[in-house]
């Protein structure tokens, strides 16, 4: 069994301490609000609590769980603080700046996404079980230690979710794709509602709006803040993706416009067929 650190004790960090201390481990949180601790140590979610980063100083292993804009400025903080064969990994939706900040600084980081979550937030929204059978995914470069990869795809394995490895780049591009864009697509499709002109008809769109609309403005409606900080750490990758999503909605609107009801059905046909591709 092993020590370690979890900084950061929101959904993700609370849930990894409960899955990780429930396996016999000893867990040492950090979290800004000196409430957070006291009710992560409540909750039995971890075995110690504190606001000071110098805590984890004998951590085994530190899983690196809060905001994406906070991770490299706490890890450089953390990092004198660190044993020398400590294992460091973060959670963070973004992985190339954070693995090329990350990387040179101390040999045995490993870059890491957990893909599970709820809409809640905060210590209180930690789940047992979160990252069972969900997609989990390892970004080492050519420098990442053996043994740091090794430890932390064990504790991956162990929390029973599904493990990916891929370069960092690779993953960015992806999750553009299939979290990012939906992020600002569903965004946009609530903007678009709002914009109606006509007061009767938004007011009816709203009474009257069901599971598609539920389904489609999702993501749309979540935590502003992450939202930004995917757009803002991902830019490059989001910005390729919703340039290639305009244009294929150019289309949609090019076969509407003429009439071109055979073609549009090839489309809606094809991506009938393509759908189950990312929900297997």
């Amino acid at each position: 069994m092993m020590k370690i650190g979890v900084v950061g004790l929101g959904l993700i960090g609370g849930s990894l301490a409960i899955d990780l201390r429930r396996q016999g481990h000893q867990l040492l949180g950090v979290s800004r609000r000196s409430e957070t601790c006291e009710r992560a140590i409540a909750l039995n979610i971890v075995d110690q609590a504190s606001s000071d980063l110098a805590s984890l100083a004998d951590a085994e292993v530190v899983f690196l769980c809060p905001p994406i804009g906070a991770i490299i400025p706490i890890a450089t903080t953390l990092i004198p603080h660190l044993a020398p064969n400590a294992v460091l990994t973060d959670v963070g939706s973004v992985k190339q700046p954070i693995v090329e900040a990350l990387a040179p600084l101390w040999p045995h980081f490993v870059g890491g996404h957990p893909m599970a979550g709820t809409a809640a937030q905060g210590i209180e929204a930690a789940q047992a079980d979160l990252f069972a059978k969900q997609p989990y995914v390892l970004t080492p470069t050519d420098a990442t230690s053996l043994h740091a990869m090794e430890v932390v795809s064990q504790l991956v394995r162990s929390l029973h979710a599904t493990l990916y490895q891929c370069q960092p780049a690779d993953h960015d591009r992806a999750v553009a794709w299939i979290s990012h864009l939906p992020v600002m697509v569903s965004a946009s499709l609530i903007t678009a509602c709002m914009n109606e002109p006509s007061d009767t008809v938004r007011q009816l769109a709203q009474d009257i709006a069901s599971s598609g609309f539920r389904d489609t403005s999702r993501v749309g409606g979540g935590n502003p803040e992450l939202g930004t900080m995917m757009a803002q750490h991902n830019r490059t990758a989001l910005l390729a993706a919703l340039t290639d999503f305009r244009d294929t909605l150019s289309h949609y609107i090019h076969h509407i416009e003429q009439e071109d009801w055979d073609t549009l059905a090839l489309n809606l046909q094809q991506t009938q067929r393509d759908r189950p591709k990312f929900l297997a």
